[in-house]
């Protein structure tokens, strides 16, 4: 005689779709509870958490050298967002973004180190374009790999960021390595021509970010090609029967995506670093990833949401020194506030069920 199998005592179930109203109201709770768990953390290692929240925000915009740093710091989150968005709205998970910048910024510096008697105007349009075919590049390998054999993109993408941070160290200590440096291979430093300009105090890379959000945003919402991916992304059996030419489309997304992600990657290398390093991505990548998630793989949210996070991130670092906190402090602080908003996108998604008495499965 068969046995029914009884229902688990907890079990998660999918949502139905939420007013949106209600919606904004769970996510406006969540950076309370975010505050709130933050400020019991400040307590218990004995700082009052007003003070401390308070230095982090006045940290971000107490001067303008801050305020500038703040942009600084939200160059790099806000670009590759962009790029991952494309890919994220098509169910193509591109945690290849690392790799991506990279691979925009070895191609850049190239043209950094060995054209460097180029005009300036010139240098800088070469650089844009390389670092932009970089990064698509190495967005096209695991596109080309996912449409002629369906792999899997995560793995083949996450893989992907260590080929390419290898591929810096090598050219460090080989064929790019600077012959002035003494003591540890470095590659040289960029050439004045070869330098981003600066606007308003901070590198240009700030008014591209923009602009990418307008492109980005006009791209996804009102053209044909932005249509076929949000199509894909719901159903690829749906974009078939339409018509639609799902290899095409795979190769084309992920190219555009890679592409933004080099933007990011020459940005980083001309703008800030000034040179070529293993720590030219530093994790952005990933970073990257929860931003275009917490902005909902809004172009326009992703903008509000780098600005957030670097305004923490700069404020943090203020903290630090004005309290006497440790870096690791600052850390757990920034990972307790986004635990709790995060966590708020899986309640605004899914619930938790009980079992029923005597229910079964």
């Amino acid at each position: 005689m068969e046995t029914k199998k009884k229902e688990p005592l907890i079990r998660i179930e999918k949502r139905s779709e939420r007013p949106h109203g209600q919606i904004i109201r769970l996510r406006l709770l969540s950076v309370l509870f975010a505050i709130l768990a933050g400020g019991l953390f400040i307590l218990f290692i004995g700082y009052n958490p007003f003070s401390v929240y308070g230095t982090i925000i006045s940290g971000a915009f107490r001067s303008t050298m801050a305020f500038q740093a703040t942009i600084k710091l939200m160059v790099p989150l806000l670009i590759p967002a962009l790029g991952i968005t494309l890919a994220f709205k098509m169910r193509f998970w591109n945690i290849g973004a690392e790799g991506q910048i990279i691979m925009g910024a070895i191609f850049a510096t190239y043209f950094a180190l060995f054209c460097w008697d180029f005009p300036h105007w010139l240098l800088m349009i070469c650089m844009f374009l390389a670092g932009m075919l970089g990064g698509a590049l190495w967005g096209l390998i695991p596109a080309f790999f996912k449409a002629k054999f369906d792999t899997n993109e995560t793995l083949f993408t996450l893989m992907l960021n260590y080929v390419a941070l290898y591929l810096i160290s090598f050219l460090r200590d080989g064929p790019w390595k600077d012959p002035n440096s003494s003591g540890f291979p470095k590659i040289a430093r960029f050439g004045e021509s070869a330098q981003l300009d600066k606007i308003f105090g901070v590198h240009a890379g700030w008014l591209i970010g923009l602009v990418l959000v307008v492109i980005v945003y006009v791209y996804l919402k009102f053209t044909k090609q932005g249509y076929e991916i949000g199509v894909v992304g719901e159903s690829r059996a749906t974009a078939n029967y339409a018509g639609m030419n799902y290899k095409k489309i795979v190769l084309r997304t992920m190219a555009f995506s890679g592409g933004i992600c080099g933007i990011a990657g020459m940005v980083q290398a001309s703008g800030s670093d000034l040179t070529l390093t293993t720590s030219v991505a530093g994790g952005v990548g990933f970073t990257a990833i929860i931003v275009a998630w917490l902005a909902q793989l809004n172009p326009v949210g992703i903008l509000v949401v780098s600005f957030l996070f670097a305004v923490l991130e700069k404020g943090s670092t203020v903290m630090q020194s004005a309290h006497g906190l440790s870096a690791y402090s600052a850390d757990v602080l920034q990972g307790v506030i986004l635990f709790f908003v995060l966590g708020c996108e899986f309640f605004v998604r899914y619930k938790f069920v009980t079992r029923r008495k005597g229910g079964q499965a």
